[in-house]
């Protein structure tokens, strides 16, 4: 069944413009149009459509598609606006609409638009995962490259990763692109961009994985101003079933802003000597302003050897606060992975590291029983 469309549009010559778009698009057919909403309403039912364009502009959105939706209860609704409002979007998936698209569009924007809202879901569902590490050095680009590439495997869900180490992110060269577009470019755009338009500037790298690049050169991290870089994440999250956010070290307003926005926010830190522990303990203590702060925050350790369970409660211990996963250290594989232009997981997918990796995917998708060790 193609999409039978209803659209609902107040201004006259905006409704005959996006009537032609509609006309004009593959798998696409308009079968009834209104200025009205009323007669949207009262009328449109004998039509059967199963995809309303919705105008939302000047209206009481989250009760107007209420209405609609209970008129048209098996049709999707895709909501229309003049400007891209995190805010509203958000109240618009609360309220039921699928998602949200800037007028006017062309054919091809409303096609990716259903491709995106209708068929994969909205923000309503995105797990945001942000991973921080209070010094350098941490592994963090391994995990997240990794980690990235199991959830996709395991889930078949679309998964993006943010590179917002602004000054010497190289998640671009662990995946060995050549962007065109970074997120410099994103910020540049982000006024005038929705979820639709910005998902070109997120770069394939496998099946279901995208990544959004950081910046070319560390001279360029002014060009990426917090709001900016907020409405990247929100828009992003209708993009995507779980989307990774690789920070900055250290606490700064881009990782302060990441967290902010995230379901949950993964300290990782990388064991060299003891001073690791001391520096996951002074994260911890900032991150307790938050009241849910021990649902929200999660300790990892990478290059933990031996990556056993009694590792695993020692760390645990030594933190005083559980320990949700550690990673081993196996550099060979990482470094022949990236050699040949894969994940460390798919080549040696029986290694250490991989079974680590997919037992903290489980974790996340709720597939794992959700064993943490506990500081006792």
């Amino acid at each position: 069944m193609g999409n039978r469309v209803m659209l609902v549009e107040r201004d006259r010559l905006m409704l005959e413009k996006l009537t032609q778009v509609v006309q004009g698009t593959n798998g696409f057919e308009l079968v009834a149009r209104y200025q009205s909403i009323s007669d949207a309403l009262g009328q449109g039912t004998i039509f059967n459509p199963n995809l309303i364009l919705l105008d939302i502009e000047e209206q009481n959105s989250v009760a107007l598609i209420a209405d609609f939706l209970k008129v048209y209860p098996k049709a999707a609704i895709l909501c229309m606006g003049e400007k891209w409002k995190a805010e509203s979007a958000s109240h618009i998936v609360q309220a039921g609409a699928r998602g949200y698209i800037i007028k006017p569009f062309t054919g091809l924007e409303l096609q990716e638009a259903v491709d995106t809202f209708v068929k994969l879901g909205t923000e309503a569902g995105c797990e945001t995962l942000v991973f921080f590490s209070p010094k350098g050095k941490s592994g963090k680009t391994t995990l997240i490259a990794n980690l990235a590439t199991a959830l996709a495997r395991k889930t078949h869900e679309q998964v993006g990763i943010i590179d917002a180490d602004l000054q010497f992110g190289d998640m671009s060269v662990f995946f060995n692109l050549a962007p065109k577009t970074t997120i410099v470019e994103a910020a540049r755009d982000a006024k005038f961009l929705s979820p639709v338009t910005l998902h070109p500037y997120f770069m394939p790298v496998m099946q279901n994985v995208s990544v959004l690049c950081g910046t070319a050169t560390p001279n360029l991290i002014d060009k990426v101003s917090i709001r900016r870089f907020e409405n990247i994440i929100s828009m992003s999250r209708s993009l995507f079933r779980y989307l990774l956010i690789d920070v900055p070290p250290g606490f700064n307003p881009t990782s302060i802003a990441a967290a902010e926005q995230s379901n949950t926010t993964f300290l990782v830190s990388m064991i060299n000597d003891a001073y690791e522990i001391d520096h996951m303990k002074r994260a911890l203590e900032i991150f307790k302003d938050w009241e849910d702060y021990e649902e929200r925050v999660k300790a990892i350790f990478t290059r933990v050897e031996p990556c056993n369970s009694q590792s695993q409660r020692e760390l645990a211990r030594q933190l005083g606060y559980p320990v949700t996963a550690i990673i081993p250290n196996e550099y060979g594989i990482v470094s022949d992975a990236a050699d040949n232009g894969k994940m460390a997981t798919d080549i040696r997918p029986d290694s250490p590291l991989a079974q680590s990796v997919d037992r903290l995917a489980d974790e996340i998708t709720g597939r794992g029983h959700r064993i943490r060790w506990s500081a006792s």
